[in-house]
């Protein structure tokens, strides 16, 4: 689970703070909806399952098949297995839990979750959601939050991508600030 928070904070904060949504493949379907949800987060709201939940699934496909593919042929190997298909089952929800961090009312279970710190909950995902969206990345569980908060692992890695390409964080977020959309795009 540890290791699905962590992926998750890393494809969130690419996805927030690089590349812009006129790249080939990934800029209207992934990096466009990520910055509008900063300016509209009751947007993820309106998604049904399937859009809520596929993306990360066909992100995670590849993985499962080869997995399914791998002779479990050693305690290594055996290992590695379980590890990858922990890793998808941790992984699978992660924007279903997103989505639940969004809405006022969650199901029963999911508040139970939420409130013993299991999956991410509402009040510790609003902390994203203020300007300049440079923190909490990680939406799977929110575990990982507070630590790579405080080592300042994501500004770190920004700096670290802008020396090594010039490119600036967020460059261009000030378009969707004039959008402020009502509905899914």
């Amino acid at each position: 689970m540890a290791c699905a928070d962590f992926a998750s904070g890393l494809v969130h904060w690419s996805a927030d703070t690089w590349g812009n949504e006129s790249m080939p493949l990934l800029g209207k379907r992934f990096l466009r909806p990520f910055r509008i949800h900063h300016l509209n987060p009751d947007d993820f709201l309106l998604r049904d399952f399937v859009d809520t939940n596929g993306d990360v699934s066909m992100l995670l496909l590849p993985l499962l098949v080869a997995t399914a593919c791998t002779p479990a042929d050693s305690p290594h190997t055996v290992a590695a297995i379980l590890f990858a298909v922990a890793f998808a089952a941790g992984s699978c929800l992660t924007n279903q839990v997103h989505q639940w961090a969004h809405m006022p009312r969650p199901p029963r279970l999911v508040r139970v979750l939420q409130h013993h710190g299991i999956i991410l909950g509402r009040d510790a995902h609003e902390r994203h959601h203020a300007p300049p969206f440079a923190r909490n990345y990680c939406i799977a569980t929110g575990w990982l939050n507070a630590p790579l908060t405080a080592v300042g692992f994501f500004p770190s890695l920004e700096r670290l991508v802008t020396l090594s390409t010039g490119l600036r964080p967020r460059e261009d977020d000030a378009c969707f600030y004039s959008e402020r959309p009502t509905s899914r795009p």
